[in-house]
C-alpha cells in the first residue's frame, strides 16, 4: 500500500474517435478565409462547380487524349526501407494505368503528378480561386488511385496550404493536426507515420488513443482545404482522380520548416536508409515510440490522463 495521497497515473485508452470537418458552400468566401486564417480544415461543397475538369476528366477521355504519356506508379511498398525507399515501382503509360485502376482494382496510385510540367493543357480545365492564398500554375498536382488503395498517413513535406478537389470517385480522408505528430508516432527525419488507422494497435501504439482525428468522405466536385502541416490519409472508396492547388503557408515558420524538411531532414533520412536501411528504420520506430510515450506521461496530447488514489 502506498502512502496516503500518492497518485497512481492511469492512461485513458478510449478508442480513436473521428470528428466531422465543417462543410460549407463557398458563397462570398468569408468562411474559407476564416478557416485559412485560423488554420483549420474545411470542406467547400461547390468551389469547383464550374470547373470543366468535372466533365472532361473521365478515364475514357484522359486515356484517349493523353494515354501515351509515361507515368510513375506507386504502391504501399513506397515507404518500406531498402533500395526502393521513397521510389516508384516503375512506369507505364497513362492509358495502361487507367485501365488497371478501373478494371483490376490493384493497389496502384499516382500522386504529385505535376500537370504544369507533364500535361499543361489540362490546367485550362480548372480555375484558381481568390481566397487569399497565392496559388501557382507551376505547382498543380493530380492524384489517381484504384478502388481500395490507400495513401498512408503523412503531411506534405513542403508545408504548403492545399485545396484538394475530388474530380472523379469518392475518397475517405482522415486528418490530424500538427499538434498530434507525436501521438501518431511520426518517424523522425520524415513526414510519415506507420500506424494503421483502420485497425489501431493500442498495445503497440498506446498514445494513438489520445489523438483527435478528423474524417470526411469527399464526393466528386467537393474541395478540402488542408492547412500546412496537417496529417492526412487518403483511402479511395472508388477508382478516382483528384487535383491539388498548392500555395505557400501564410506562416513564415511553416515555410522555414518546409525548407528544413527538403534540404536537411530528407537528405539525412535517405542517406541513413542507403547506409543501413533496417537499422535506421528500427531506430526511427523506437524514437517515435519514446517521443509518444513522453507525451502521454506529461499529459500533453489533448486528453486528460486519469489519476487514482491507491487505497
Amino acid at each position: 500500500m502506498q502512502p496516503a495521497g500518492s497518485l497512481l497515473a492511469r492512461e485513458e485508452t478510449a478508442p480513436l474517435s473521428w470528428k466531422a470537418i465543417p462543410a460549407i458552400a463557398h458563397g462570398d468566401g468569408v468562411a474559407l478565409r476564416d478557416a485559412i486564417r485560423n488554420r483549420r480544415p474545411m470542406v467547400i461543397m461547390d468551389l469547383a462547380a464550374d470547373w470543366p475538369a468535372l466533365k472532361r476528366w473521365t478515364p475514357e477521355d484522359l486515356s484517349s487524349q493523353y494515354g501515351h504519356h509515361e507515368v510513375p506508379v506507386y504502391d504501399l511498398s513506397f515507404a518500406n526501407p531498402g533500395d526502393a525507399y521513397m521510389s516508384s515501382k516503375g512506369t507505364m503509360t497513362l492509358a495502361e494505368f487507367l485501365e488497371k485502376t478501373q478494371s483490376q482494382g490493384q493497389d496502384l496510385r499516382m500522386f504529385l503528378y505535376n500537370l504544369s510540367q507533364k500535361i499543361p493543357s489540362l490546367l485550362d480545365d480548372i480555375h484558381f480561386p481568390d481566397v487569399g492564398l497565392k496559388f501557382s500554375r507551376r505547382f498543380v498536382f493530380s492524384f489517381f488511385g484504384c478502388q481500395g488503395s490507400t495513401t498512408p498517413l503523412h503531411y506534405d513535406i513542403d508545408m504548403g496550404d492545399v485545396l484538394h478537389t475530388a474530380i472523379q470517385g469518392r475518397r475517405r480522408i482522415r486528418l490530424f493536426s500538427p499538434q498530434s505528430s507525436r501521438a501518431i508516432y511520426q518517424h523522425p527525419f520524415t513526414v510519415r507515420s506507420y500506424v494503421n488507422l483502420s485497425q489501431p494497435d493500442y498495445g503497440q501504439f498506446p498514445a494513438l488513443a489520445y489523438a483527435d482525428g478528423y474524417e470526411v468522405i469527399l464526393e466528386p466536385g467537393q474541395t478540402l482545404y488542408m492547412p500546412s502541416g496537417w496529417w492526412h490519409e487518403f483511402y479511395y472508396l472508388d477508382a478516382g482522380v483528384g487535383v491539388s492547388l498548392r500555395a505557400p503557408s501564410p506562416l513564415w515558420l511553416d515555410r522555414v520548416k518546409g525548407v528544413n524538411n527538403l534540404l536537411l531532414d530528407t537528405i539525412v533520412d535517405r542517406l541513413a536508409n542507403y547506409c543501413a536501411p533496417q537499422r535506421w528504420f528500427a531506430w526511427k520506430t523506437r524514437r517515435a515510440a519514446q517521443l509518444a510515450n513522453s507525451q502521454v506521461n506529461k499529459n500533453a496530447i489533448g486528453r486528460p490522463v486519469l489519476a487514482e488514489c491507491d487505497p
